[in-house]
């Protein structure tokens, strides 16, 4: 029997979704609905070809590649007051969803971890009207500024997880949810193995060079209303 294995990015879907579904906003359960919604979509459209009687048992897996949230606290430059990360609501929203993906079945989560890359940093809006001169550091507030933070290890986890499946020959399908160029080797390294290799960049156009190292693209996620991304 053909199998699917569906790897997401999930900081790429997060950053996608409200131009895709502005409706589902920051609630996380209709996050993991739409989710859900992508993956039985990619599910019937290959279904058309294996002709299953029920397009679920395509499914290998579905892993979902995020990093745990920020936690630590740190006192803002602005005010001096102590800013707890891992109570904002990015956060909160995080590790909601990351629960609610826990419990649904054939769903694996990869969780990285954010570091602290750097110290505050003054937002580009910012730093342009203090180099106008049109505000000076005294009218500096909390918004803008932010603190230089960086994921780790997230990539790396999906392009091992991509190889592991290919070696293993535990699907004959895979399919990327991302535009990240950092994933052609994978994709190389899949498709030499006999892996039929399937693009959704979430209604974006893809780099050429991931481009040329897939066999096919699909958008599972339709749009609100049949809208067209520019």
């Amino acid at each position: 029997m053909n199998k699917v294995s569906i790897h997401i990015d999930g900081g790429y879907f997060l950053k996608r979704l409200p131009d895709i579904r502005p409706d589902l906003n920051t609630d996380f359960s209709k996050v993991a609905g739409a989710l859900n919604l992508l993956v039985t979509r990619h599910l019937q459209k290959l279904n058309e070809t294996y002709r299953e009687q029920n397009e679920d048992a395509l499914l290998y897996r579905v892993f979902y590649y995020d990093a745990r949230p920020f936690a630590d606290a740190q006192k803002s430059p602005i005010d001096n007051r102590r800013i707890n990360f891992s109570q904002t609501s990015e956060a909160k929203f995080r590790n909601a969803l990351f629960s609610e993906l826990r419990k649904q079945q054939k769903f694996a989560l990869r969780l990285g971890q954010v570091i602290k890359d750097s110290g505050w940093q003054i937002s580009p809006e910012a730093t342009k009207k203090l180099l106008r001169k049109e505000i000076t550091i005294d009218h500096l507030v909390t918004r803008d500024v932010k603190i230089g933070l960086r994921q780790k290890g997230v990539d790396m986890r999906m392009g091992i997880d991509i190889a592991s499946v290919a070696f293993k020959k535990q699907a004959s399908t895979i399919i990327l949810v991302t535009a990240d160029s950092d994933f052609v080797p994978a994709s190389k390294l899949a498709r030499r193995e006999g892996v039929e290799i399937i693009l959704d960049p979430l209604w974006r156009t893809p780099k050429t060079d991931l481009y040329e190292h897939i066999d096919s693209l699909y958008n599972g996620l339709p749009f609100l209303k049949s809208e067209k991304n520019k």
